[in-house]
């Protein structure tokens, strides 16, 4: 039987699709949101002949055909966009969806994630504008200066996007594009949480007019984004999701001893998240499930069917009902966690006891988690005083962290009947790993599971800080 929240996340989701179904999509012309949105074709075809020639300077010979001596300067498009397509992503909708947007615009403008990577148009193509403004060029430096990029993809396809558009930071290449999407995943709860619906409307063939035109002048909002940095005994190997990479080590925080023994010799992994990060059962579930989706494709056919696979393999797993409660793969999280925080401007870590009843524990940055549900909740005034918290945001550089028991617990959490285990609020996190009778530790961010190997003799340290800078969205609202 579907959990209450089966019917409200369907509900939710019509809602949603019915918001994009308006008719204000209609009434904006073609042509006036075209030429609002084109830029101007030999910077898009210069951009193009960069990104392919991976060098800023392969499209130079568009800049030269247009400045010859005594020509006018061009005039800049007024609300330039360029597009990032999971073709992939959205089911039948994917090709359907590119072949629209590049009737909208120009074609150049509408990137296939399968064909130009968004760290290839970050450093290829917006470093070819950069080049064309150095040497004068005040279109190509005013389309620079205006460029907005939309993501038509699920969470992870918009993470991968913010991801490569924050090296722009480390670089100081400014200004940072702000960034809108088109939901086009299972759960779009970054979607959701900046006001651009959580599924794919039915009537999109209008309603992208209508999001592109959002896009292009819409007020733009902040969004916080977390390192989450891991350092484990070298031997152990480790499948890691795309959004996990190796690294050759990993500066952890000096500023608090860590207990136990640590290994002369580590392996270390670095990467950035947006939503969430969790550790427990729930990721065992989606660690399970992922594999499961992989071997056997045929049987997650779409969000629906995702969720029902999804609902019955929790219940194999043992999150609904615990087979023998001595197992020690079934016991709480405290039994191999011990877990520090730094509060909001605080430099001093404090240990926060994990509950014995906790079988998984959620970093959470976004209001929404798991399709749109609020587990954290809407607290009264009264109790964030009393409890030392204040109202969540996405942009107050803190981490909501709750527990959830089983899968009843979950399950009454995620249809928003009760509120999770509330913990903490954090600046900063770190987790002590310790094997013991325990082999391994699931573990999951923005969707993404793995299976992280312990050591019975050795420490593994995750730590989980603040990104100094912030992503600039769109609001959709």
């Amino acid at each position: 039987m579907d959990s209450p929240g089966s019917d409200s996340a369907a509900r939710s989701s019509v809602i949603d699709s019915l918001k994009g179904c308006t008719l204000a999509g209609v009434r904006i012309p073609k042509e006036e949101l075209r030429k609002t949105i084109t830029v101007p074709e030999y910077l898009r075809l210069a951009m193009k002949d960069a990104i392919e020639a991976k060098n800023v300077s392969g499209g130079k010979r568009h800049f030269e055909a247009t400045h010859v001596e005594g020509s006018e300067p061009l005039e800049p498009a007024e609300a330039p966009l360029v597009v990032f397509v999971n073709s992939k992503s959205g089911g039948r909708h994917g090709p359907e969806l590119k072949a629209r947007l590049q009737d909208l615009m120009g074609e150049e403008q509408v990137f296939d994630l399968s064909v130009v990577k968004p760290h290839e148009f970050v450093e290829y193509g917006l470093g070819c504008l950069e080049k064309f403004a150095s040497l004068g060029d005040s279109c190509a430096k005013e389309t620079r200066e205006k460029l907005r990029v939309v993501v038509a993809g699920g969470d992870g396809t918009v993470g991968w996007a913010l991801g490569c558009l924050g090296k722009l930071h480390e670089q100081d290449r400014q200004p940072i594009p702000p960034t809108a999407i088109i939901p086009l995943g299972t759960g779009n709860d970054l979607s959701r949480s900046f006001g651009w619906g959580g599924s794919f409307p039915f009537n999109w063939k209008s309603a992208i007019k209508r999001t592109l035109d959002r896009a292009s002048n819409g007020p733009t909002c902040h969004l916080d984004s977390w390192n989450l940095l891991i350092s484990m005994p070298a031997g152990e190997k480790m499948e890691t999701p795309h959004s996990l990479k190796p690294t050759e080590e990993v500066s952890l925080d000096q500023g608090l001893e860590i207990e136990g023994e640590l290994p002369e010799k580590v392996c270390c992994y670095d990467g950035v998240f947006y939503n969430y990060f969790s550790i427990g059962m729930d990721a065992q579930v989606a660690y399970g499930f992922h594999h499961l989706r992989n071997e056997k494709p045929y049987l997650a056919q779409g969000p629906i069917s995702n969720k029902i696979i999804y609902s019955g393999y929790s219940c194999k797993q043992g999150w609904f009902f615990t087979p023998c409660i001595t197992d020690p793969n079934l016991r709480g999280l405290n039994n191999i966690v011990r877990m520090h925080i730094k509060k909001f401007n605080c430099s001093e870590w404090e240990q926060i006891p994990i509950p014995s009843s906790v079988r998984s524990l959620v970093a959470l940055n976004l209001h929404n988690y798991g399709s749109g549900r609020n587990p954290w909740g809407n607290l009264k005034p009264d109790y964030l005083e009393k409890r030392g918290f204040v109202e969540a945001q996405a942009d107050d550089g803190l981490l909501e962290i709750f527990g959830l028991k089983h899968g009843w617990h979950a399950s009454f959490v995620m249809a928003e009947l009760i509120s999770a285990k509330h913990i903490a609020q954090a600046a900063a996190l770190r987790l002590e790993l310790r094997g013991g009778e325990w082999k391994e530790a699931f573990m999951q961010m923005d969707g993404e599971p793995w299976k992280l190997p312990m050591s019975k003799d050795y420490t593994t340290v995750v730590e989980i800080k603040r990104v100094p800078f912030q992503s600039v969205m769109i609001s959709g609202e």
